[in-house]
């Protein structure tokens, strides 16, 4: 007997919670302003996964897997957004069906520029924009590997990309004096922090290659798309675009780590100062308020079943040479990344 209580309680639960999942309609205590119905309180991301287990093949040597670092997760839903895996080695229209899923994308970090990852960005990228062409606002956000993918997309040269030295290094980052920062991710930055990060060093640079001002600005393509918001400089002093919005979409790239300063720790060059944090969560606020924007509102059941608390996060920062956390995703095996 108490099994078959176990059990109905289970499903009435269950049948609750999908039942307040679905309801697309907020109780509003009395006193309490109404919800802006213009906007999505229910947002989801999609993060591309990256070939590999995040911590150079010390906990999953296979080429068969790919990961998605947990600092990305825990980065968009300290905004109040949850995540569903978009897996790189999976079918178009597994991917296709998942995009449909979510409110925007994050490009993360990486290594690989080339074969099936790129090609998979590429593609996620071309719908992007036709969902914003359509009338959809769908934010993206690219981080790093994800910036510079951009801009060999956008340019349509896999070539434009010149040599850095920025390995492992906090930075500053220079503001643009001719550029309106207010409906930008910076937008919301209270002006002493704006200050402080021209002057202090409060984030993690972590790039090999990266894009000249020049060079930039010598693109017809790059400069009609986007608007140059920050440079930084290497090692060496050379100087490198590090912060780009698109003029004509919610399209931020950064070529700089924000979701670092709160969420890893395996670097000591990654800055954890309060100002640090700050900046993170900023930016994750920014783009998770575009993302809300979102008038796509999935059947509720999809998103639970694909959402990434449909997996488990692995502990790699303990093997070193990668994140502290990562969720690995098992895939077929793979040939030129």
């Amino acid at each position: 007997m108490s099994n078959y209580y176990f059990i109905t309680i289970s499903l009435f639960v269950a049948v609750v919670a999908t039942a307040i999942e679905s309801s697309s309609e907020l109780s509003v205590p009395a006193g309490c302003p109404v919800p802006d119905p213009r906007l999505n309180y229910r947002p989801v991301i999609g993060i591309i996964s990256h070939p590999g287990d995040g911590a150079s093949g010390r906990i999953v040597n296979s080429t068969s897997v790919s990961y998605v670092a947990a600092s990305y997760v825990k980065f968009v839903e300290s905004a109040g957004a949850r995540v569903i895996p978009l897996l790189f080695d999976d079918s178009p229209q597994v991917l296709n069906q998942k995009l449909d899923l979510v409110n925007g994308v994050i490009f993360p970090g990486g290594w690989a520029r080339k074969g099936k990852y790129f090609e998979t960005v590429k593609a996620i990228f071309k719908k992007v924009l036709e969902k914003n062409d359509a009338g959809e606002h769908f934010p993206l956000l690219a981080i790093n590997l994800g910036f510079e993918l951009l801009m060999m997309i956008v340019s349509k040269d896999n070539n434009i990309l010149e040599k850095f030295s920025v390995s492992n290094q906090a930075s500053k980052l220079h503001f643009v004096e001719t550029v309106n920062i207010e409906d930008t991710v910076f937008g919301r930055f209270p002006p002493t922090l704006i200050k402080k990060l021209s002057k202090e060093c409060l984030v993690l640079q972590r790039n090999k290659y990266g894009l000249s001002p020049e060079k930039f600005q010598a693109n017809d393509d790059l400069s009609s798309f986007f608007i140059m918001l920050t440079t930084s400089t290497d090692t060496r002093n050379k100087v490198f675009v590090s912060t780009l919005q698109a003029e004509n979409y919610p399209i931020t790239a950064l070529q700089w780590h924000p979701e670092k300063s709160a969420f890893e720790w395996g670097s000591a060059a990654i800055p954890h100062s309060e100002d640090a944090v700050q900046v993170t969560q900023l930016v994750a606020n920014y783009f998770v308020s575009e993302a809300r924007k979102s008038s796509n509102k999935p059947d509720a059941q999809k998103v639970l079943d694909s959402l990434i608390y449909n997996y488990s996060p692995t502990y790699s920062g303990k093997a070193g040479k990668g994140y502290d956390e990562v969720y690995i995703f098992n895939g077929p095996a793979l040939s030129s990344l």
